[in-house]
């Protein structure tokens, strides 16, 4: 929930008349009192009703009669207006549900504290699903004035209470956001209803802030930055300091102008707090050119960032559990630019809805902690990367089945720490991103099936199979990515792995409990374990020792291959 206190001056009439109005935008619905100090104040009721203004002016009289009463000494600006609205998932609350909350508040508030027989008048008018507004006359029956003083903090620290005693969304406090620094401002009513007039989807603010994180997440330095919200249409100016350094920038959308026809610009901290220019700087800083070990024969090749991207996603869920709150902020950030950056790779008709998913895990990845970008920097420089690599559908079905995994581990996080307005965000997220992966990953399962290894091969593979992995062999045998893993295993055999190595590898690299479909995930895995060079006799000895310290130690030294199926075999050795 929350609150929002003005004073809006003397004008009590004014601000209870509009309350009963229709609203700017006809939004009012039903206006109706849900408690007063007086329960047998009249309800003015809808505007259009008989007798409306009559009983308008009586409410009015009423609230404002210890004002006249204290004459000279009643206080400038006397009325108090506090709105209350919760959080769009939550339930639908009832009025009487309503009635407890504003009494509440205004207690807390000291405006009416509860067995007061002089606190002040107030009333608490609903007039739509989600929020009441509360107008009181700061005088109170002794004709002092309320002692309410630090109203707003006191009114959101028993919003914390209310939203626990009721159930509902326990929405972060102060205006502090995932970086420490004040969170994304929310459109004005003013941008929402200039967005309705215009027909758009959005405000100018919610576009120009999703259109920068996009370009953010592509950008490989500043004038990349700059360059790509031109190249997105937009208005883009800098700021420089007498120096010639450059102090800041602003944005504005084409045919978004005030009533004097000038754009309306926006600077980076305006549209959030992790857009400001310091923010980019530090964030565009913290990358990497991943390099081979100077033995590999990868070293001179270009490594597949698609698959680099895909291992580094892999290991969040690792860093949430093992790292400090800096480093899981850091990795948060950057999994959110991955998803901002995926609906430029992807199929058109797969692009809505991964910039769904991307505007989910937003809400999703805000928490308190400082992020420490360098602890990210091979998962941001894949994503760099990226942008200059082909993928084919395999690539993208690849790294969002781990970006999945990601955000199961997200969700699950959150919910350890009671975020439930991040575990609502999370499970969007998953939503989109399910959907997306549901209609991709097929082509590339079923062009790998139809390369399926002989007869006998697979019923080695079955051995194989029961032996490295006895606790998932029968499940993965049930699973219709069976045929493709077979394939997989194949091509990585034919490149020179075992397939026995290569498989405790590929489970070993990361828990396999939140895998929707086990074989699947094997699937990618072995793709991308097949693709490196294939160890030497002292490699696999060393391998055959440390198994495990071997698997967490290959990381970022993959290598392009085209797919081709494996060669016919005639033997294997075991």
């Amino acid at each position: 929930m929350i609150a929002n206190i003005v004073k809006p001056g003397d004008n009590t009439y004014g601000v209870v008349k509009y309350l009963f109005d229709k609203g700017r935008a006809n939004e009012h619905t039903n206006p109706h009192i849900v408690a007063s100090w007086d329960d047998f104040i009249p309800d003015p009721g809808p505007f259009d009703s008989p007798g409306h203004k009559q009983r308008l002016g009586q409410l009015t009289k009423a609230l404002d009669l210890r004002v006249k009463q204290a004459g000279d000494k009643a206080p400038d600006g006397h009325v108090w207006h506090c709105s209350v609205r919760a959080a769009p998932e939550d339930r639908i609350l009832t009025d009487a549900e309503w009635a407890t909350i504003a009494r509440r508040i205004l207690h807390a508030t000291g405006i009416a504290p509860d067995g007061d027989p002089d606190g002040c008048r107030w009333v608490a008018v609903r007039h739509a699903d989600d929020h009441i507004h509360i107008v009181a006359t700061k005088v109170r029956g002794d004709l002092r004035p309320p002692r309410n003083w630090n109203d707003y903090h006191r009114a959101m620290t028993e919003l914390t209470a209310v939203e626990k005693d009721f159930g509902l969304t326990q929405v972060r406090r102060g205006p502090e956001a995932a970086d420490g620094t004040p969170a994304a401002k929310r459109p004005t009513r003013a941008e929402q209803e200039k967005a309705k007039r215009q027909g758009r989807d959005m405000t100018a603010r919610e576009r120009l802030r999703h259109t920068a994180r996009a370009a953010l997440s592509h950008a490989q330095d500043l004038d990349d930055f700059f360059n790509l919200l031109a190249d997105a249409g937009l208005q883009v100016e800098t700021r420089a300091l007498p120096s010639g350094d450059l102090a800041g920038y602003k944005v504005a959308l084409p045919g978004d102008t005030n009533r004097e026809g000038q754009p309306v610009w926006y600077s980076g901290s305006k549209l959030a707090s992790d857009l400001s220019l310091p923010q980019i700087r530090q964030r565009l800083a913290a990358t990497e050119a991943p390099t081979a070990p100077a033995d590999s024969p990868a070293r001179n090749r270009r490594p597949n960032a698609w698959h680099q991207a895909t291992a580094a996603a892999e290991r969040i869920p690792h860093h949430f559990d093992h790292a400090d709150d800096p480093t899981a902020q850091a990795h948060l950030t950057v999994f959110g630019e991955l998803l901002y950056a995926l609906p430029a790779h992807a199929p058109a008709h797969l692009k809505a809805e991964l910039q769904r998913a991307a505007l989910a895990f937003e809400h999703s990845a805000h928490t308190r902690a400082r992020a420490d970008h360098q602890h990210a920097r091979a998962l941001r420089s894949a994503l760099k990367a990226m942008r200059h690599q082909p993928h084919g559908h395999t690539g993208l079905a690849m790294l969002l089945e781990a970006a999945i995994l990601v955000v199961l581990a997200t969700q699950r996080r959150s919910a350890l720490r009671h975020h439930n307005r991040q575990v609502a965000a999370a499970r969007q997220t998953l939503v989109h991103l399910q959907a997306a992966y549901d209609q991709i990953a097929p082509t590339s399962l079923a062009a790998l099936a139809r390369h399926r290894p002989t007869d006998g091969t697979v019923h080695q593979y079955v051995r194989t199979l029961h032996e490295v992995l006895p606790a998932h062999a029968e499940q993965i045998l049930t699973e219709n990515a069976w045929p493709a893993l077979t394939t997989a295993l194949a091509i990585a055999e034919a490149a020179g792995h075992k397939p026995a190595t290569v498989l405790q590898q590929a489970a070993q690299q990361r828990p396999l409990g939140d895998a929707k479909s086990v074989s699947e995930v094997l699937v990618w895995r072995i793709q991308r374990l097949g693709e490196r060079h294939a160890p030497g006799p002292t490699a696999r000895a060393a391998q055959a020792r440390s198994a495990r310290a071997q698997t967490t130690s290959q990381t970022g030294s993959e290598t392009p291959a085209a797919y081709a199926p494996p060669p016919a075999r005639t033997s294997r050795s075991r």
